[in-house]
């Protein structure tokens, strides 16, 4: 028998389990879209996929929910949330502090498609592959289009922040991961700069106005230290193009880590990986498909 993870209140009281069409409209709020394989496989693998078919048209009918047709997809449908639906996912306890990026129509929804769907697609192979470990990482441990500041009024946008448990014998242990998603759409040159943009956030530190440097709080420290205990690793995850044309890039990643001072300086103290997406997908996020950008052979992105 197939669990579908839905529980039955006992009797005067509520289930701590959130209802699926609850569990819909909080993915799309995390991940801005997905199409219904990737809300089946996020919510409910294994069972059929019409589980999710009343949902999601009742969330249509009720306007909280909208799609949009995938081109030489055989009309597969890739889901987002209307502004109605934006305005009440908002309050959501998980969703809370996370900015609504209401779709207003279709055709808006058809030019975030590709990347975005792609990035999502990158965390289903992690998610899979920690259902098979049995460690956690689950449909909201994978926070799309996270901002950073940096120095002089910029700021730095990771693909995603990952959050990840390994589950051991006797012990947790908790991973953050930058993810950028590569879909050869820019030139290696500009994909290996934002190896850049991490070092300076990871040496960012804020400075109070007016104040000298020898007189700033102690306990300022770095900027990103508002939200992270550790600095997290840097992980990229190409497709789009052939094993050659990856290759490169992830030869160019390599490059700006051996010839930038301050990148070099980050990867001595965090790691920072390279895979392609097909590789996690075939043979696992943990398999050794990972080319540490510091130099050594292919292995886990639990170890780079």
């Amino acid at each position: 028998m197939t669990a579908t993870f839905e529980t039955v209140p006992t009797a005067g009281k509520p289930s701590p389990v959130e209802p699926l069409p609850h569990q819909i409209l909080a993915v799309l709020g995390q991940h801005r879209m997905a199409t219904t394989n990737q809300l089946h496989e996020l919510l409910r693998p294994g069972v059929a996929h019409q589980t999710l078919s009343a949902p999601l048209n009742k969330l249509r009918r009720d306007g909280l929910v909208d799609y949009t047709v995938l081109p030489r997809s055989n009309r597969s449908r890739a889901w987002y949330l209307t502004s109605d639906g934006a305005r009440l996912t908002r309050d959501f306890p998980a969703l809370r502090g996370r900015p609504p990026y209401p779709i207003s129509s279709a055709t808006a929804a058809s030019l975030k498609t590709p990347h975005t769907l792609t990035v999502l697609r990158s965390h289903l192979a992690f998610v899979a592959d920690a259902r098979r470990r049995g460690d956690e990482h689950g449909p909201l441990d994978w926070t799309p289009e996270v901002a950073h500041p940096l120095s002089d009024g910029e700021r730095i946008i990771a693909d995603a922040v990952m959050h990840y448990t390994l589950i051991g014998d006797d012990e947790r242990t908790k991973l953050r991961a930058f993810v950028e998603v590569d879909r050869t759409t820019m030139g290696s040159e500009r994909l290996a700069s934002k190896l850049i943009e991490y070092a300076r956030l990871w040496s960012y530190e804020p400075q109070l106005i007016g104040r000298p440097r020898s007189r700033q709080p102690a306990a300022a420290g770095p900027v990103w230290l508002r939200w992270y205990p550790v600095f997290p690793r840097v992980l990229f995850v190409l497709t789009g193009a052939s094993r050659y044309v990856l290759g490169n890039r992830i030869n160019d990643l390599k490059a700006m880590v051996a010839e930038h001072p301050l990148v070099g300086a980050l990867a001595r103290q965090m790691p920072m990986g390279a895979a392609v997406l097909e590789d996690l997908e075939e043979r696992g996020a943990t398999d050794d498909v990972w080319v540490p950008l510091a130099g050594g052979e292919p292995r886990p992105w639990t170890e780079v």
